[in-house]
């Protein structure tokens, strides 16, 4: 088990923390830390403070991803999604949503509006050079497979 140190924000007030909701989520839910009632109008976006910061160690980050309830039921998404909170990040998270729907969409201060999973990542060294090996599939991209 990995340890993630979370610290409240003044804004998080009574807000619950972000934890599990049973013992094998793979995500925690992020909550909107909005003093009052927010509205997305259909294709607009917007950065929701969610009130704490984190500490994740080094080897992983945050994926902050849509839920599937609000994503289903009204068209709300994560715009970046997923948005990547890196180990050495200690700023506010805040999430940037946006309203693919047809109709407003209204946050109310301790909404759930997305989730962050831990995820395992690699540093990478980066080496240039001249050519580069060849494949079968070579430079086919963007649907070259077909449908």
């Amino acid at each position: 088990m990995v340890k993630i140190l979370i610290k409240p924000l003044p804004e998080n007030g009574n807000l619950p923390l972000p934890k599990p909701a049973t013992e094998f989520s793979a995500g925690i839910d992020l909550r909107a830390a909005v003093e009052n009632t927010v509205t997305i109008q259909p294709g607009k976006t917007m950065l929701v403070p969610t009130g704490i910061k984190v500490a994740i160690p080094n080897g992983y980050e945050w994926q902050i991803r849509p839920r599937s309830g609000i994503a289903l039921k009204y068209g709300v998404t994560v715009l970046n999604s997923p948005g990547t909170i890196d180990s050495d990040y200690r700023g506010p998270i805040g999430v940037i949503l946006i309203n693919h729907g047809t109709e407003p969409f209204v946050i109310k201060r301790g909404d759930r509006i997305a989730q962050a999973v831990l995820v395992s990542v690699e540093q990478m060294e980066i080496e240039v050079v001249s050519t580069l090996s060849d494949t079968i599939r070579g430079e086919g991209g963007f649907g070259h497979s077909g449908i």
